[in-house]
């Protein structure tokens, strides 16, 4: 069983293809398909891509990219569509501070809004981070603090650093916090030494696979748009990675995501 955690089937790059890709898909054995939202439309988009499609769940957030969209009702408007049955995560949500699209004062208070959504309604996060490591997770590590001497879920699965690009170090505070470990298609590139390097030196158990379609298109298809089908390319270059057989890192990596997601 292939899942993949995090990808963007309602972005426009699909609107002529969807039904092919989500075939293309399924016929290499994704099973479980996360779609998080980036704003207020996208997430409705992709709750209604929940209904629509079996293997496909929803995320509801606003990216730090897309913050100015952001207004005094838009977590209400979250929490509405958060009561969704196959709405299973607030995200993408997080820190953005390479694009710098938002002002950070204001990413930090749309991150916090929504990082408050997710404990109320007991949902894990996906968290974008991008040249904020340490600031997201200074967030994260004050915001656990809230329920974990509770019996809450998210004490024990908070959620996952999407599409992760941090250091050791970051990894081990990452660790520290309960939180997964996304790994999407560079890890595949001849080029990321380190990025390997690090998975080498994480547990399985610790790890989700993603695409992040239609971005991050893995080896030998880089540059081209992703698509879901490709996260099997992930999980076999972390199989490699481990010296481990395939199957075992696919059932592995599934179950860390229905440990997460519930699903």
């Amino acid at each position: 069983m292939l899942v993949d955690t995090h990808c963007h089937l309602d972005f426009n790059s699909f609107d002529q293809d969807r039904e092919l890709v989500i075939d293309r898909a399924r016929a290499s054995g994704v099973k479980r398909v996360l779609n998080p939202g980036i704003n207020l439309v996208s997430s409705a988009d992709a709750v209604n891509l929940s209904m629509k499609y079996a293997e496909v769940y929803a995320g509801v957030g606003v990216h730090p990219n897309d913050g100015l969209s952001w207004e005094s009702d838009s977590i209400s408007h979250l929490r509405e569509l958060a009561t969704h049955k196959k709405v299973v995560a607030i995200g993408e949500i997080g820190l953005d501070f390479y694009r710098d699209r938002t002002p950070r004062d204001l990413q930090e208070k749309i991150f916090k809004e929504q990082l408050d959504l997710a404990a109320e309604l007991n949902l894990p996060v996906v968290i974008h981070s991008r040249e904020a490591m340490a600031e997201v997770l200074d967030i994260l590590q004050e915001w656990k603090k809230n329920f974990e001497p509770s019996q809450s879920k998210l004490a024990e699965y908070p959620g996952v650093l999407h599409s992760f690009s941090g250091d050791m170090q970051s990894a081990e505070r990452t660790r520290a916090l309960n939180f997964f470990i996304g790994i999407t298609g560079p890890v595949t590139f001849r080029n990321a030494r380190n990025l390997q390097d690090l998975v080498i030196r994480l547990p399985l158990q610790e790890l989700l696979i993603e695409t992040d379609a239609p971005f991050l298109s893995p080896h030998p298809h880089r540059g081209e748009r992703n698509e879901p089908a490709r996260v099997k390319l992930v999980a076999e270059m972390i199989a490699e990675l481990h010296q481990e057989a395939y199957n075992t890192v696919t059932e592995i990596t599934s179950a860390n995501a229905a440990r997460l997601f519930g699903w």
